[in-house]
């Protein structure tokens, strides 16, 4: 036998990458791959996707990844795709790693190059009318597999021994039979194969399991199911009973004609009981099935079973708004991880991650006094005035009978008020002049936008420095724009009313000489750092129009500004010109307070071209940290 030559080493190599080297994935094969599934496949709701669009930032449901060099997720749940999914569309995205397609109308079976991508991890299928077996070939990638509320059939294929980093397998409630392969996969912590036909005893690699992973199968048995009852074999023909009578000896003609009549009798009532069990049964069966789902085993299993899942599937439907690119339902908000960022007036805001990935702010309203009408006539209202830079953008809205949920961006530096007010003390970072003027500059432009689009009669209503959310370079974004008409929070409670308007109290009208007037106050709280509101664990609320009108009366001026602005030079005469704008603002004249317009007029007058000259606060840091070096 010859050995290898070194001149044949560089070739080996070679092939060894080609082999062993992962599937390059290309944006452009890709994009050609989605968009020869959109044309294919029938869909409900508008799929923004075509050439002219960036395909990584404004295209429906498409995630790429973070070089935007491919397709790394697609999620199109619930809306309203139908028919078949076509091979060399969607199994052309190599690098894809999450899909999510459930709680459409797709048919057919499943594409061998799509469950088999190289890179896919996440597949949720559900609730569709997939057809056929299940593919043998799948992803051996495969992290999550949801196959459940089809109509699969044949058997469970124990070729998802490959699949050794699942941890969810769920397959119920389709048309599968057979026993269940000896499945051994150390990773596996959720299965449900209940609501098929199969039959057998439950493996012992999957008895760890409950009952309710393989309830609904009549013909399973096991642990944790009932057990087995082992087959009996019958006594044979030829087997001479054991009998102390003599083998010549005959019986009566009464005798025999007494044992044919008992015999007789007895089969009968045999045949009775087993006739009323079964009836029985088969009612108490019938009956629990239909309440569970209405679901019939086996070829004819009716189409009706997959339009009441639509069906359902539609009540449950987020509502978003046109251009945006999030697609997500009710079920992955509810399954993905989520804290709480606030209470307020309004709800309850969750800073939820999805699994993509994807963050968002979910907010969970309270007291909402209208109907659906009223609700989603207010949200096509408010999805238009919130598209401005200034403002936090509404993505979707959610709306039955006991929930209403809004989604929102999620903006990352918190509020105005937290970095106003909050860890006060050594090693705070206060904001600086330059950093307030920009806020209030910011806010005036997000509000005047609101005012502007929404028309005359279309007003904020809820202006307050919480609800003034802030990114990392200090732009200020305006949120919950347009919830006041919706709710039944009460008009002056004691940690909102420094806001208000001295009108309110009486025409209960929020109107936008009201925002201008909650505008002025949230200026004078940026000016004199003191809170409008009242804080948890302090019972004073400062009026601050009042006290300030006090302070100024008395020609004490300075001793209205935050201490922490003290320590920046030659802001003076700009603070002084912001606390007439935010005096004028919070007169008590309605009709005598400016417009929107005009304050962002007259903040943008306020900044000086040698304001760009003027220390910030790093600055000063720096100075400050210098001087005290020995």
């Amino acid at each position: 036998m010859k050995g290898l030559s070194f001149g044949s080493f560089p070739s080996l190599v070679f092939l060894s990458f080609l082999l062993l080297s992962p599937v390059i994935a290309d944006l452009a094969s890709d994009q050609q791959a989605l968009l020869a599934f959109s044309s294919a496949v029938r869909h409900g709701r508008k799929l923004n996707w075509n050439q002219s669009t960036p395909i990584c930032t404004s295209w429906l449901g498409v995630t790429c990844a973070p070089d935007r060099s491919y397709v790394l997720n697609l999620r199109l749940p619930g809306i309203g795709l139908k028919g078949t999914v076509p091979p060399s569309t969607l199994g052309n995205l190599t690098g894809l790693r999450v899909l999510s397609m459930r709680s459409n109308r797709l048919s057919g079976t499943l594409p061998a190059d799509l469950v088999s991508l190289p890179s896919l991890q996440y597949l949720y299928l559900q609730k569709n009318n997939f057809s056929g077996d299940i593919p043998v070939s799948l992803s051996s990638n495969l992290i999550f597999l949801d196959l459940s509320f089809n109509s699969f059939s044949g058997s469970i294929p124990s070729s998802l021994n490959n699949l050794t980093k699942l941890t969810s397998l769920y397959l119920q409630s389709n048309s599968l039979t057979g026993p269940i392969p000896d499945l051994i996969i150390s990773t596996l912590r959720h299965l449900n194969l209940s609501d098929n036909n199969l039959s057998g005893t439950i493996p012992a690699s999957l008895q760890g399991f409950g009952s309710s992973s393989f309830s609904g199968n009549s013909l399973l048995c096991g642990s944790p199911l009932a057990q087995c009852v082992p087959n009996l074999p019958s006594p044979s023909p030829f087997t001479s009973p054991s009998t102390t009578e003599t083998p010549n000896r005959k019986l009566s003609t009464g005798a025999i004609l007494a044992i044919v009549i008992g015999g007789t009798s007895l089969v009968f009532l045999l045949a009775a009981i087993l006739i009323i069990c079964c009836l029985k049964r088969r009612t108490e069966g019938s009956r629990d099935v239909a309440l569970a789902k209405g679901k019939k085993s086996g070829a004819d299993k009716p189409k009706d079973e997959f339009a009441t899942a639509a069906q359902e599937a539609e009540k449950n439907k987020l509502v978003f708004f046109e251009g945006c690119s999030y697609n997500f339902d009710l079920e992955d908000l509810l399954r993905a991880s989520a804290e709480v960022l606030g209470k307020g007036s309004y709800g309850t805001a969750y800073k939820a991650v999805l699994e993509e990935g994807t963050t968002v702010v979910v907010k969970r309203l309270k007291e909402v006094v209208v109907g659906k009408r009223e609700f989603e006539q207010q949200m096509e209202i408010v999805g238009r005035v919130v598209s401005h830079p200034n403002v936090v953008p509404l993505r979707a809205y959610y709306y039955s009978k006991d929930e209403k949920l809004l989604v929102y961006d999620y903006i990352p530096a918190g509020s105005l008020s937290s970095h106003l007010h909050g860890n006060k003390g050594v090693g705070r970072a206060p904001l600086d002049w330059e950093a307030r003027v920009k806020i209030s500059l910011a806010t005036a432009r997000g509000i005047m936008h609101i005012h502007s689009e929404g028309g005359e009669r279309f007003a904020h209503g809820n202006i307050k420095s919480s609800n003034i959310l802030l990114t990392e370079d200090f732009n200020a974004c305006v949120s919950d724009a347009g919830l006041a008409p919706l709710m039944n929070a009460p008009m002056t409670p004691a940690r909102t009313a420094g806001y208000r308007a001295p009108e309110l109290l009486e025409t209960r009208k929020f109107t936008q000489k009201t925002d201008v007037y909650a505008f002025g106050v949230l200026l004078l709280e940026m000016l004199t750092g003191k809170s409008p509101i009242q804080s948890p664990g302090n019972d004073e609320i400062v009026d601050l129009p009042r006290w300030v009108q006090s302070v100024v009366r008395e020609e004490w001026t300075a001793e209205v500004f935050d201490v922490e602005l003290m320590r920046y030079q030659n802001i003076e005469e700009e603070m002084v010109q912001m606390l007439q704008i935010a005096m004028a603002c919070v007169g008590k004249t309605p009709d005598l307070r400016p417009q929107m317009a005009d304050v962002v007029k007259m903040i943008e007058e306020v900044r000086q071209p040698e304001s760009a000259n003027r220390p910030s606060s790093e600055d000063i840091k720096s100075k400050d940290s210098n001087s005290q070096t020995p």
